[in-house]
Protein backbone atom coordinates (compact mmCIF):
# COMPACT_ATOMS: atom_id res chain seq x y z
CA UNK A 1 0.00 0.00 0.00
CA UNK A 2 1.45 3.37 -1.03
CA UNK A 3 1.56 6.28 1.25
CA UNK A 4 -1.07 7.71 -0.38
CA UNK A 5 -3.59 5.00 0.28
CA UNK A 6 -2.38 4.55 4.11
CA UNK A 7 -2.93 8.73 3.98
CA UNK A 8 -6.40 8.80 2.78
CA UNK A 9 -6.91 5.94 4.77
CA UNK A 10 -5.88 7.78 7.89
CA UNK A 11 -7.98 10.66 7.65
CA UNK A 12 -10.62 8.36 6.38
CA UNK A 13 -10.71 7.04 9.83
CA UNK A 14 -10.36 10.22 11.50
CA UNK A 15 -13.10 11.54 10.03
CA UNK A 16 -15.29 8.72 11.31
CA UNK A 17 -14.05 8.96 14.61
CA UNK A 18 -14.53 13.02 14.75
CA UNK A 19 -17.97 12.21 13.57
CA UNK A 20 -18.78 9.78 15.57
CA UNK A 21 -17.59 11.59 19.00
CA UNK A 22 -19.08 15.13 17.87
CA UNK A 23 -22.62 13.34 17.22
CA UNK A 24 -22.14 11.13 20.90
CA UNK A 25 -22.21 14.56 22.06
CA UNK A 26 -24.41 16.36 19.66
CA UNK A 27 -27.39 14.57 18.56
CA UNK A 28 -28.82 14.38 22.43
CA UNK A 29 -29.33 17.81 22.58
CA UNK A 30 -30.44 18.40 18.75
CA UNK A 31 -33.80 16.30 19.10
CA UNK A 32 -36.01 18.31 18.80
CA UNK A 33 -34.28 19.70 15.32
CA UNK A 34 -34.18 15.79 14.65
CA UNK A 35 -37.69 15.09 15.11
CA UNK A 36 -38.80 18.02 12.91
CA UNK A 37 -36.42 17.33 10.27
CA UNK A 38 -38.09 13.80 10.28
CA UNK A 39 -41.49 14.84 10.55
CA UNK A 40 -41.20 17.14 7.67
CA UNK A 41 -38.97 14.95 5.56
CA UNK A 42 -42.42 12.69 6.22
CA UNK A 43 -44.62 15.39 4.97
CA UNK A 44 -43.12 16.48 2.41
CA UNK A 45 -45.08 14.10 -0.34
CA UNK A 46 -48.50 15.89 1.22
CA UNK A 47 -47.09 19.38 0.37
CA UNK A 48 -46.23 18.39 -3.08
CA UNK A 49 -49.45 17.06 -3.24
CA UNK A 50 -51.23 20.00 -2.41
CA UNK A 51 -48.63 22.21 -3.99
CA UNK A 52 -49.94 20.16 -7.70
CA UNK A 53 -53.37 19.15 -7.16
CA UNK A 54 -54.58 23.50 -6.07
CA UNK A 55 -51.66 25.27 -7.53
CA UNK A 56 -51.14 26.92 -4.75
CA UNK A 57 -47.42 28.58 -3.73
CA UNK A 58 -45.55 26.10 -1.27
CA UNK A 59 -45.84 28.98 1.84
CA UNK A 60 -49.30 28.57 1.53
CA UNK A 61 -49.53 24.73 1.16
CA UNK A 62 -46.42 24.52 3.77
CA UNK A 63 -49.15 27.27 6.26
CA UNK A 64 -52.07 25.26 5.53
CA UNK A 65 -50.26 21.60 6.25
CA UNK A 66 -48.62 22.69 8.93
CA UNK A 67 -51.74 23.85 10.77
CA UNK A 68 -53.70 20.59 10.36
CA UNK A 69 -50.81 18.77 11.21
CA UNK A 70 -50.90 20.86 14.35
CA UNK A 71 -54.15 20.61 15.06
CA UNK A 72 -54.81 17.21 14.44
CA UNK A 73 -51.55 16.14 16.81
CA UNK A 74 -53.28 18.72 19.33
CA UNK A 75 -56.74 17.00 18.98
CA UNK A 76 -55.29 13.25 19.37
CA UNK A 77 -53.52 14.43 22.72
CA UNK A 78 -56.59 16.11 24.04
CA UNK A 79 -58.87 13.50 23.71
CA UNK A 80 -56.36 10.98 25.25
CA UNK A 81 -55.87 13.12 28.09
CA UNK A 82 -58.65 14.10 29.20
CA UNK A 83 -60.17 10.63 28.51
CA UNK A 84 -57.14 9.84 31.34
CA UNK A 85 -58.41 12.67 33.50
CA UNK A 86 -61.61 11.83 33.58
CA UNK A 87 -60.72 7.94 34.51
CA UNK A 88 -58.48 9.48 36.96
CA UNK A 89 -61.21 11.48 38.56
CA UNK A 90 -64.01 9.08 38.78
CA UNK A 91 -61.29 6.72 40.39
CA UNK A 92 -60.35 8.86 42.56
CA UNK A 93 -63.88 9.82 43.87
CA UNK A 94 -64.54 5.98 44.31
CA UNK A 95 -61.13 5.63 46.03
CA UNK A 96 -62.15 5.18 49.91
CA UNK A 97 -64.90 2.47 48.34
CA UNK A 98 -61.54 0.63 46.69
CA UNK A 99 -59.48 0.98 49.83
CA UNK A 100 -62.29 -0.52 52.17
CA UNK A 101 -62.24 -3.19 49.87
CA UNK A 102 -58.41 -3.88 49.83
CA UNK A 103 -58.77 -3.65 53.64
CA UNK A 104 -61.37 -6.15 53.54
CA UNK A 105 -59.18 -8.65 50.95
CA UNK A 106 -55.91 -8.32 53.21
CA UNK A 107 -57.59 -8.84 56.37
CA UNK A 108 -59.34 -12.00 54.66
CA UNK A 109 -56.56 -12.72 53.17
CA UNK A 110 -54.57 -12.73 56.64
CA UNK A 111 -57.52 -15.12 58.30
CA UNK A 112 -56.81 -17.51 55.63
CA UNK A 113 -53.31 -17.80 55.89
CA UNK A 114 -53.50 -18.23 59.83
CA UNK A 115 -56.31 -20.53 59.69
CA UNK A 116 -54.28 -22.75 56.81
CA UNK A 117 -50.99 -22.57 58.48
CA UNK A 118 -52.42 -23.50 62.29
CA UNK A 119 -51.59 -27.22 61.97
CA UNK A 120 -48.15 -26.99 59.95
CA UNK A 121 -44.94 -26.54 62.30
CA UNK A 122 -44.71 -23.18 64.00
CA UNK A 123 -41.11 -22.23 61.67
CA UNK A 124 -42.67 -23.13 58.49
CA UNK A 125 -46.13 -20.91 59.60
CA UNK A 126 -43.90 -18.12 61.02
CA UNK A 127 -41.93 -18.13 57.24
CA UNK A 128 -44.93 -17.83 55.58
CA UNK A 129 -46.15 -14.97 57.86
CA UNK A 130 -42.73 -13.29 57.13
CA UNK A 131 -42.85 -13.97 53.52
CA UNK A 132 -46.55 -11.89 53.48
CA UNK A 133 -45.13 -9.30 55.56
CA UNK A 134 -41.78 -8.98 53.15
CA UNK A 135 -43.56 -8.61 50.33
CA UNK A 136 -46.62 -6.51 51.91
CA UNK A 137 -44.24 -3.94 52.52
CA UNK A 138 -42.34 -4.06 49.22
CA UNK A 139 -45.45 -3.22 47.44
CA UNK A 140 -45.90 -0.59 49.63
CA UNK A 141 -42.12 0.40 49.20
CA UNK A 142 -42.53 0.41 45.61
CA UNK A 143 -45.84 2.43 45.50
CA UNK A 144 -44.65 4.96 47.71
CA UNK A 145 -41.49 5.06 45.33
CA UNK A 146 -43.78 5.79 42.50
CA UNK A 147 -45.57 8.61 44.13
CA UNK A 148 -42.68 9.76 46.32
CA UNK A 149 -41.96 13.72 46.37
CA UNK A 150 -38.67 13.81 44.96
CA UNK A 151 -39.93 11.72 41.79
CA UNK A 152 -43.22 14.77 41.11
CA UNK A 153 -40.83 17.17 41.54
CA UNK A 154 -38.52 16.20 39.69
CA UNK A 155 -41.01 15.31 36.97
CA UNK A 156 -41.98 19.20 37.53
CA UNK A 157 -38.86 20.71 37.61
CA UNK A 158 -38.71 19.40 33.77
CA UNK A 159 -41.59 20.48 32.61
CA UNK A 160 -40.17 23.85 31.52
CA UNK A 161 -37.21 21.97 29.67
CA UNK A 162 -39.91 19.96 27.82
CA UNK A 163 -42.31 22.88 26.75
CA UNK A 164 -39.25 24.82 25.35
CA UNK A 165 -38.16 21.99 23.21
CA UNK A 166 -41.99 20.97 22.11
CA UNK A 167 -41.69 25.33 21.04
CA UNK A 168 -38.28 24.34 19.30
CA UNK A 169 -39.65 21.58 17.60
CA UNK A 170 -42.72 23.40 16.63
CA UNK A 171 -40.73 26.20 14.56
CA UNK A 172 -38.32 24.30 13.68
CA UNK A 173 -40.65 21.78 12.13
CA UNK A 174 -42.59 25.46 10.25
CA UNK A 175 -39.11 26.20 9.17
CA UNK A 176 -37.80 22.36 7.90
CA UNK A 177 -41.10 22.34 6.04
CA UNK A 178 -40.31 25.65 4.16
CA UNK A 179 -36.56 25.43 3.48
CA UNK A 180 -36.33 21.48 2.70
CA UNK A 181 -36.43 21.90 -0.56
CA UNK A 182 -33.37 24.18 -1.00
CA UNK A 183 -31.78 21.97 2.00
CA UNK A 184 -32.31 18.81 -0.36
CA UNK A 185 -30.63 20.72 -3.33
CA UNK A 186 -27.55 22.50 -1.28
CA UNK A 187 -26.62 18.58 0.04
CA UNK A 188 -27.24 17.06 -3.47
CA UNK A 189 -24.78 19.73 -4.56
CA UNK A 190 -22.10 18.68 -2.87
CA UNK A 191 -22.55 14.93 -4.73
CA UNK A 192 -21.16 13.33 -8.11
CA UNK A 193 -23.80 12.64 -11.05
CA UNK A 194 -23.62 9.18 -9.96
CA UNK A 195 -23.49 9.43 -6.18
CA UNK A 196 -26.42 11.45 -6.56
CA UNK A 197 -28.62 8.49 -8.24
CA UNK A 198 -27.44 6.06 -6.12
CA UNK A 199 -28.35 8.38 -3.17
CA UNK A 200 -31.83 9.47 -4.17
CA UNK A 201 -32.85 5.69 -5.18
CA UNK A 202 -31.32 4.86 -2.05
CA UNK A 203 -33.22 7.75 0.02
CA UNK A 204 -36.64 7.14 -2.18
CA UNK A 205 -36.55 3.55 -1.42
CA UNK A 206 -36.08 4.00 2.64
CA UNK A 207 -39.06 6.74 2.27
CA UNK A 208 -41.02 4.81 0.36
CA UNK A 209 -40.11 2.29 3.66
CA UNK A 210 -41.03 4.19 6.18
CA UNK A 211 -44.18 5.34 4.44
CA UNK A 212 -45.40 1.80 4.36
CA UNK A 213 -44.45 1.70 8.03
CA UNK A 214 -46.48 4.12 8.99
CA UNK A 215 -49.57 2.80 6.88
CA UNK A 216 -49.48 -0.74 7.91
CA UNK A 217 -49.43 0.59 11.41
CA UNK A 218 -52.44 2.79 11.07
CA UNK A 219 -54.10 -0.20 9.40
CA UNK A 220 -53.46 -2.45 11.95
CA UNK A 221 -54.66 0.01 14.83
CA UNK A 222 -57.28 0.43 13.32
CA UNK A 223 -57.88 -3.53 13.40
CA UNK A 224 -56.97 -3.75 16.87
CA UNK A 225 -58.63 -0.52 17.80
CA UNK A 226 -62.26 -2.31 16.20
CA UNK A 227 -61.55 -5.68 18.14
CA UNK A 228 -61.25 -3.84 21.51
CA UNK A 229 -64.46 -1.97 21.18
CA UNK A 230 -66.41 -4.46 20.20
CA UNK A 231 -65.01 -6.93 22.87
CA UNK A 232 -65.61 -3.84 25.51
CA UNK A 233 -68.89 -3.55 24.60
CA UNK A 234 -69.36 -7.00 25.94
CA UNK A 235 -67.26 -6.61 28.97
CA UNK A 236 -67.40 -3.07 30.36
CA UNK A 237 -70.35 -1.16 28.15
CA UNK A 238 -69.62 1.57 30.16
CA UNK A 239 -66.37 2.39 28.96
CA UNK A 240 -66.66 0.67 25.51
CA UNK A 241 -66.63 4.23 23.58
CA UNK A 242 -63.47 5.83 26.02
CA UNK A 243 -61.11 3.41 26.49
CA UNK A 244 -61.86 2.24 22.61
CA UNK A 245 -60.56 5.23 21.39
CA UNK A 246 -57.62 5.21 24.20
CA UNK A 247 -56.77 2.12 23.18
CA UNK A 248 -56.80 2.97 19.33
CA UNK A 249 -54.50 5.86 19.83
CA UNK A 250 -52.29 4.26 21.61
CA UNK A 251 -51.95 1.55 20.06
CA UNK A 252 -51.15 3.48 16.35
CA UNK A 253 -48.22 5.23 17.99
CA UNK A 254 -45.17 2.94 17.35
CA UNK A 255 -43.82 0.66 19.44
CA UNK A 256 -46.44 1.38 22.38
CA UNK A 257 -49.56 -1.15 22.01
CA UNK A 258 -52.79 -1.90 23.46
CA UNK A 259 -51.35 -3.52 26.55
CA UNK A 260 -50.08 -0.82 27.95
CA UNK A 261 -53.83 0.27 28.56
CA UNK A 262 -55.54 -2.79 29.60
CA UNK A 263 -52.71 -4.34 31.70
CA UNK A 264 -52.75 -1.37 34.30
CA UNK A 265 -56.79 -1.41 34.03
CA UNK A 266 -56.80 -4.92 34.62
CA UNK A 267 -54.60 -4.90 37.56
CA UNK A 268 -56.83 -2.03 39.01
CA UNK A 269 -59.60 -4.23 38.87
CA UNK A 270 -57.84 -7.32 40.61
CA UNK A 271 -56.97 -4.76 43.17
CA UNK A 272 -60.42 -3.65 44.05
CA UNK A 273 -61.47 -7.58 43.72
CA UNK A 274 -63.64 -7.49 40.73
CA UNK A 275 -61.50 -10.73 39.56
CA UNK A 276 -63.85 -11.57 36.69
CA UNK A 277 -63.45 -8.36 34.81
CA UNK A 278 -59.82 -8.10 35.55
CA UNK A 279 -59.52 -12.16 33.99
CA UNK A 280 -61.34 -10.58 30.65
CA UNK A 281 -59.51 -7.39 30.20
CA UNK A 282 -56.32 -9.43 30.22
CA UNK A 283 -57.89 -12.23 28.00
CA UNK A 284 -58.45 -9.00 25.72
CA UNK A 285 -55.07 -7.97 26.36
CA UNK A 286 -54.03 -11.30 25.01
CA UNK A 287 -56.59 -11.60 22.08
CA UNK A 288 -55.13 -8.19 20.73
CA UNK A 289 -51.56 -9.04 21.30
CA UNK A 290 -51.52 -12.30 19.57
CA UNK A 291 -54.03 -10.19 16.26
CA UNK A 292 -51.17 -7.83 16.38
CA UNK A 293 -48.18 -9.89 16.52
CA UNK A 294 -50.16 -12.11 13.83
CA UNK A 295 -51.20 -9.87 11.27
CA UNK A 296 -48.14 -6.73 12.03
CA UNK A 297 -45.48 -8.84 9.78
CA UNK A 298 -47.97 -9.39 6.33
CA UNK A 299 -49.20 -6.13 6.48
CA UNK A 300 -45.84 -4.54 7.05
CA UNK A 301 -44.22 -6.68 4.27
CA UNK A 302 -47.03 -5.80 1.86
CA UNK A 303 -46.78 -2.06 2.45
CA UNK A 304 -42.26 -2.01 2.92
CA UNK A 305 -41.04 -4.05 0.29
CA UNK A 306 -40.53 -7.06 2.06
CA UNK A 307 -42.32 -10.87 2.13
CA UNK A 308 -43.76 -11.57 5.56
CA UNK A 309 -41.12 -14.12 7.13
CA UNK A 310 -37.97 -12.17 6.30
CA UNK A 311 -39.83 -8.88 8.05
CA UNK A 312 -41.05 -11.15 11.10
CA UNK A 313 -37.53 -11.96 11.34
CA UNK A 314 -35.86 -8.22 11.00
CA UNK A 315 -38.39 -6.82 13.44
CA UNK A 316 -37.64 -10.03 16.12
CA UNK A 317 -33.70 -9.43 15.64
CA UNK A 318 -34.08 -6.08 15.43
CA UNK A 319 -36.14 -6.19 19.13
CA UNK A 320 -33.70 -8.34 20.37
CA UNK A 321 -30.55 -6.50 19.61
CA UNK A 322 -32.22 -2.78 19.86
CA UNK A 323 -34.80 -3.24 21.79
CA UNK A 324 -38.33 -2.14 20.87
CA UNK A 325 -37.21 0.64 18.47
CA UNK A 326 -35.34 -2.72 16.67
CA UNK A 327 -39.18 -3.57 15.73
CA UNK A 328 -38.31 -1.08 12.88
CA UNK A 329 -34.51 -0.80 12.68
CA UNK A 330 -34.77 -4.30 11.69
CA UNK A 331 -36.61 -4.42 8.68
CA UNK A 332 -34.94 -0.75 7.36
CA UNK A 333 -31.60 -1.86 7.83
CA UNK A 334 -32.74 -5.01 6.02
CA UNK A 335 -34.05 -2.31 3.11
CA UNK A 336 -31.13 -0.33 3.26
CA UNK A 337 -29.11 -3.25 2.67
CA UNK A 338 -31.51 -4.20 -0.56
CA UNK A 339 -31.26 -0.35 -1.92
CA UNK A 340 -27.41 -0.97 -1.60
CA UNK A 341 -27.39 -3.59 -3.54
CA UNK A 342 -29.73 -2.45 -6.03
CA UNK A 343 -27.42 0.57 -6.18
CA UNK A 344 -24.63 -1.23 -6.75
CA UNK A 345 -22.75 -0.18 -4.06
CA UNK A 346 -22.69 -3.61 -2.10
CA UNK A 347 -22.09 -7.02 -4.16
CA UNK A 348 -22.89 -9.73 -3.89
CA UNK A 349 -23.24 -11.92 -6.85
CA UNK A 350 -21.62 -15.20 -5.70
CA UNK A 351 -22.20 -19.34 -5.58
CA UNK A 352 -21.36 -22.08 -4.09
Amino acid sequence: MNKAAVKKTLITTLAIIVIGVAAYFIIPVSVPFILAGCTAFLLEPIITFVKRKWNWSRQLAVGVIYTISIAFISFLCYLTVTQLIAQVINMSKQMPMYIAKLTGIWVQMQGNIAKYTENLPVEVADSIQKTMVEFTNKLEMSIVNVFNYERITAFLGEMPSFLVSLLVYMIALFLFMLELPRLKEAFFARLKPSTEEKTRMIMNRLKDAVFGFMKAQFLVSLLIGGVAFIALLLIHPKYAISMGLVIWIIDVIPFLGSILVLAPWAIFYFLIGNTALGVKLLILAGILLIIRRTVEPKVMGSHIGLSPLPTLIAMFVGLKLFGIIGLLLGPLLIILIMALKEAGIIKMQWKI
